[in-house]
């Protein structure tokens, strides 16, 4: 059963996508990096709404400048570019992460301090236990 192609039209066409995969290799890349690029700017302007207060102000400038060049780029379609400045906002990110981590250790230690600051507790002592074995005893009706 044919598919109404001939040999000649089959082969024009693999000769055709031959020739197209490279154009559709570079557009799969670019739609990658935008939507790579989207979701790292979604989840870093989450992560400042989030920190608030607790990350430096200069760091959290350096990030939002980051985001702003980011967007700038994001319709161009040049992968590449957006790929850097994907990049340029990963490492912008990074230092509002470890700000964020170092203000809950922070946290931590001085919550652990307060708690600690009483003595150490000893576990009470279970006076009068005792050890019993025992069986199941059936009323027979």
């Amino acid at each position: 059963a044919s598919g109404g192609l001939s040999d000649t039209d089959i082969d024009q066409m693999v000769k055709d996508a031959e020739v197209n995969a490279e154009e559709d290799k570079k557009r799969r890349e670019g739609v990658d990096a935008r939507n790579h690029a989207d979701a790292l700017i979604h989840t870093t302007e989450k992560t400042l709404t989030d920190a608030g207060d607790k990350v430096d102000a200069a760091d959290k400038e350096a990030v939002e400048k980051a985001i702003a060049e980011l967007k700038e780029v994001l319709d161009s379609g040049d992968s590449e570019t957006i790929k850097a400045k994907t990049e340029a906002l990963t490492q912008a990110a990074m230092k509002i992460g470890e700000a964020m981590y170092k203000a809950q250790q922070e946290e931590t230690a001085a919550a652990g301090g307060e708690a600690g600051g009483e003595g150490e507790q000893e576990a009470p002592k279970e006076e009068g236990v005792v050890d019993a074995e025992f069986s199941e005893v059936k009323d027979e009706k």
